[in-house]
């Protein structure tokens, strides 16, 4: 088998667009490493790195060939411990393109990482984890951008929200 490709992100809370991005990266690489990235100087989220990883451990389960792990540092810190060649990014739109490719230079010129871009499908352009996070403190429906455990974990967090 290849070496598995990682997808980092801070997945505060995954949702199906990534989950789209981790199928494609599966359908075309074989193997991925979903890394949880977050700053160890400055905690924040609105779950915890392990809980992030629980999450995405229990939504992609039935996926024998993605393995999650948090790193604290650089994503090509935590493509080489994985021992990932390429980093894989999901797009919704031309401006994380803009955004993305800036990052993607970066990361080959000081690792020698190459990025690969996947668009997401249509259906998840318009979904981020910041508006799943806002939808869901005021108790609007999420389920059917999110996989199951996120939508549980985001109505036990918000219980008693107005």
């Amino acid at each position: 088998m290849n070496p598995p490709v990682l997808i980092p992100g801070s997945f505060d809370p995954i949702h199906l667009g990534h989950v789209d991005v981790v199928d494609q990266a599966l359908e075309l690489f074989g193997a991925v490493v979903v890394a949880v990235l977050y700053n160890r100087e400055k905690p924040s989220g609105l779950f915890t790195p392990d809980e992030r990883v629980a999450l995405i451990e229990a939504s992609l389960a039935d996926r024998p060939n993605v393995t999650v792990r948090a790193s604290g540092g650089l994503a090509v810190d935590a493509a080489t411990e994985a021992g990932a060649r390429f980093v894989v990014k999901g797009l919704r739109t031309g401006a994380d393109f803009e955004i993305e490719q800036q990052m993607a230079l970066m990361n080959h010129s000081v690792a020698g990482v190459r990025t690969v871009f996947l668009p997401c499908r249509p259906e998840y352009a318009f979904v981020s984890s910041r508006f799943i996070r806002e939808i869901a403190a005021h108790q609007g429906r999420i389920a059917h951008l999110v996989p199951e455990p996120v939508a549980q974990a985001l109505a036990g967090r918000f219980e008693g929200s107005p």
